[in-house]
């Protein structure tokens, strides 16, 4: 195909399009910005939780007590509210990449007409201007100082200069000057969609309360299925049915009993209450622009010890800015202030110009003749109305023979700061003799917010690596400018890294292309190392397994297509919303203003829900231990369960569910440490020994019928439970206080009042309360023991074994 008269001229014609769409060979591509619906659903309703109480919930509806079944609204609630948060982020997603949706300007029939990129097939001739995200990869045609930004693709933010033959790669976004290219590969097979196909496979964010919860209703279901023929052998002796026929003929109330043990055994309020406060933290976080895709994100940022940055985006915006102008001897302010705004202004500006014109205004004078920048080159000139030749460019092109000037200069360069020369020369090139007037000095523009972000971070004891495409020395620049304290030299490869103890040195400096190429070489280094430069997007990946490798939690932050194999590794990753599409369908937060300064309160609202989700985890253990000691206790003796499954729920409800949830959404700082699951069970598994050694007691010791000891059973049982609230509560302030004492004063009217009392099925004479209260509080003083053996240990023992294995497994989620 002769392109230059074929395609240049013209692009292709309209059956030239059809044809190729016909055939196949168009841009589209399947965009994924998260989990279908279908996934969403089965993800939040094919769980243990759901197999487990849904089975239960079964047998009482087959019993035809629908009242009994209360229970099963937890169920359907801990799917909803599941399902409608991930839904909810699906479609905000969705509207973003409609919202954001590229398009493409194309030759065709020999004039320019706008598609959406989807709709671009191969071999069309695209044009590109200043702005334009690169929608194929492809030769180019034409260029007018046409200069790309690769830093989506490479993770380097300097600009490329473009000649005609070089390749463009979709992804890439052009920040200067215009040009033609021919899309030679277009839809799943260009450069972009290649890196991110990778990264296609859903993971699903690792929580530690959900993994121990997991982990708790494993081994009920074992219990479950192990006591179900248990509980019901029980409860026929209880009854003392004497044949198969007579045990027919009550299987309804022989179910019932054995559902009422059961259900007890199932934490159905701490996966409620955990989804419902992962819930609310999610609406809450995205009122702060903070989006989170999956629940179990918002606690999983709160366990991360590792935060990984990526320079372009994160902590730099993308953009050049002007820092000054510093005039050499000899020079007239305002005279090289007039030429320099001239030279700024070009018809068509690079990102250097844009940054300059920005600051400073063009003067009067005009353009007599120009000479464009080029990569090339490395330099601009302009003859102006006066006679006067200007040259603006690379100190070592335009001031090559001033050694003094040089020295000058290399110390700005080191700091990260560009320095371009402004000089008046005899020509516009080939020049004879030129003077240096003034030295412009220009940085890439920090975000605001990004040293007091970092500064939050290292308060809160959780590291920082800076991972980056750029040069190590200007990565470096940019880190001592947020604050962090780095190396003033990169290391010269990895046999010149100081190991040991980093504690009381600055970060060192690496150049990324040094390292290693396994996660075993590279778990020795990475700790000692604060600025990676040079990081290809594979080794980005290898950087942040090596972490995880070490038992560090990692967060990811990054917003082009070159960070999405590490955010997907990470255990959260973190997009920007002005971010590659790719890189916001598999991070598991994406900020949705692109602002970096929304990490503590996402820090911070994780940390809060972790903490108070812990702090009443002990109210639904303890019921489950004290569920299992009772149903072990009357399958033994044979007698039968104390309690039907309506006063368990109202059990439930008053002493763990409501309580719970106000506790839950209480202020919350403390840092997080790991082994959840082992300082709940600490104060469980006694708390609830003691509830169910005592509720059985006044269960057996009741001198009334079978419903006035099981009133009495409940009357202990809420006292023990009561206790451990409080407990649970402290310190106390007055809006705990007035929690426990409102669920205490709906305790008492249930079992005074007719209407809840006929309902629960209470029945307790007044000479039996001074027994309920004796054991009562026979049971609380246990739990108080409990308490404080716990409270000393965690201040003598911190991190036990146990801990330190849940730590690892944060941190390597299992896929």
């Amino acid at each position: 195909m002769d392109i230059a008269s074929d395609l240049l001229i013209g692009g292709l014609t309209s059956d030239e399009v059809a044809q190729r769409i016909v055939e196949g060979r168009t841009n589209a591509v399947q965009r994924v910005t998260s989990r279908s619906l279908g996934q969403i659903i089965k993800a939040n309703v094919f769980t243990r939780f759901n197999a487990l109480l849904g089975a239960l919930f079964v047998l009482v509806l087959l019993t035809g007590s629908y009242i009994d079944g209360l229970f099963g609204i937890a169920l359907v609630l801990n799917s909803v509210l599941g399902i409608g948060q991930e839904w909810y982020a699906k479609r905000k997603l969705d509207s973003l990449a409609v919202l954001h949706a590229p398009t493409a300007t194309v030759l065709r029939d020999g004039r320019e007409v706008t598609i959406d990129t989807a709709d671009l097939v191969q071999d069309d001739v695209v044009r590109l201007t200043m702005g334009d995200q690169v929608p194929a990869d492809g030769p180019l045609l034409v260029t007018n100082a046409l200069e790309i930004d690769e830093s989506n693709l490479t993770g380097e933010s300097d600009a490329i200069d473009k000649a005609v033959g070089d390749q463009v790669s979709s992804g890439t976004v052009v920040v200067a000057g215009s040009g033609l290219f021919r899309a030679a590969v277009v839809g799943e097979d260009t450069t972009a969609h290649k890196l991110a196909r990778e990264a296609k496979v859903f993971t699903r964010a690792y929580s530690e309360v959900q993994a121990s919860t997991n982990r708790l209703l494993k081994w009920i279901t074992w219990v479950v299925v192990v006591m179900f023929p248990v509980a019901i052998i029980a409860q026929i002796r209880g009854m003392h049915i004497a044949s198969v026929d007579e045990a027919l003929a009550q299987w309804r109330q022989i179910i019932l009993l054995s559902a009422g043990g059961l259900v007890g055994l199932v934490p159905e309020g701490l996966v409620l209450l955990t989804t419902l406060a992962f819930l609310l933290a999610a609406l809450q976080l995205t009122r702060q622009q903070a989006l989170i895709q999956e629940l179990p994100a918002v606690e999983g940022l709160a366990r991360v010890d590792v935060i990984c940055l990526d320079k372009t985006g994160t902590l730099t915006a993308g953009e050049i800015v002007f820092d000054k102008l510093e005039l050499l001897p000899g020079a007239d302010e305002a005279t090289a202030r007039q030429a320099l705004g001239v030279i700024a202004h070009d018809p068509t500006p690079n990102a250097t110009a844009l940054a300059i014109a920005a600051a400073i205004e063009p003067g009067p004078r005009t353009v007599v003749d120009r000479v464009p920048f080029s990569s090339a080159r490395k330099y601009s000139a302009v003859r102006l109305d006066d006679g006067s030749s200007w040259v603006f460019g690379a100190p070592e092109i335009v001031a090559g023979g001033d050694a003094a000037l040089l020295a000058r200069v290399e110390p700005l360069a080191a700091n990260g700061v560009r320095v371009v020369v402004l000089a008046k020369a005899d020509a516009l090139v080939d020049w004879t003799q030129v003077t240096p007037v003034a030295l412009v000095e220009l940085s890439e523009a920090i975000r605001p917010d990004a040293a007091d972000t970092l500064a939050y971070f290292a308060s809160q004891e959780v590291g920082v690596k800076i991972i980056s495409g750029d040069n190590p020395v200007t990565v470096a620049a940019v880190a001592r400018r947020v604050g962090l304290n780095v190396a003033t030299t990169v290391t010269d490869g990895v046999q010149e890294l100081v190991l040991g103890d980093a504690s009381s040195r600055p970060g060192q400096i690496v150049d990324a292309r040094t390292l290693p190429d396994t996660v075993e070489e590279l778990a020795d280094l990475v700790e000692h190392i604060t600025v990676f430069g040079r990081v290809t997007p594979e080794k980005k990946r290898l950087i942040v397994q090596a972490l995880q490798s070490l038992g560090h939690t990692v967060a990811m932050t990054g917003d082009g297509v070159n960070d999405v194999l590490a955010l997907k590794d990470a255990d959260i990753g973190i997009a920007m919303g002005n971010g590659a599409q790719a890189t916001k369908a598999v991070a598991q937060i994406v900020l949705l203003d692109s602002s970096f300064a929304h990490m503590p309160v996402v820090l911070a609202e994780g940390r809060r829900l972790i903490g108070n989700v812990e702090r009443v985890a002990s109210l639904f253990v303890t019921k489950n231990v004290m569920t299992t000691c009772l149903l072990l206790a009357t399958a033994i003796l044979g007698v039968t369960f104390p309690f039907l499954p309506r006063q368990m729920t109202l059990l439930s409800v008053l002493t763990i569910g409501i309580p719970a949830a106000v506790l839950a959404l209480g202020p919350n700082k403390r840092k997080y440490v790991p082994g959840f699951l082992v300082r709940v069970l600490t104060l469980s598994i006694p708390a609830g020994v003691a509830a169910g050694l005592a509720t059985f007691l006044a269960f057996a010791l009741g001198r009334g019928d079978a419903a006035q000891a099981s009133t009495l059973a409940l009357a202990v049982l809420f006292i023990v439970n009561f206790w451990l609230l409080g407990v649970l509560a402290r310190p106390w302030n007055w809006w705990k206080i007035l929690t426990i004492a409102a669920m205490v004063v709906m305790a008492v009217c249930a079992f005074v009042f007719s209407l809840p009392r006929e309902f629960f099925a209470l029945s307790l004479p007044v000479g039996e309360w001074p027994l309920a209260i004796g054991l009562g509080a026979c049971g609380a003083a246990i739990v108080e023991v409990a308490h404080r053996v716990r409270m000393t240990r965690s201040i003598n023992r911190p991190v036990r074994l146990l801990d330190q294995e849940q730590h690892h497994q944060a941190a390597h989620p299992p896929m």
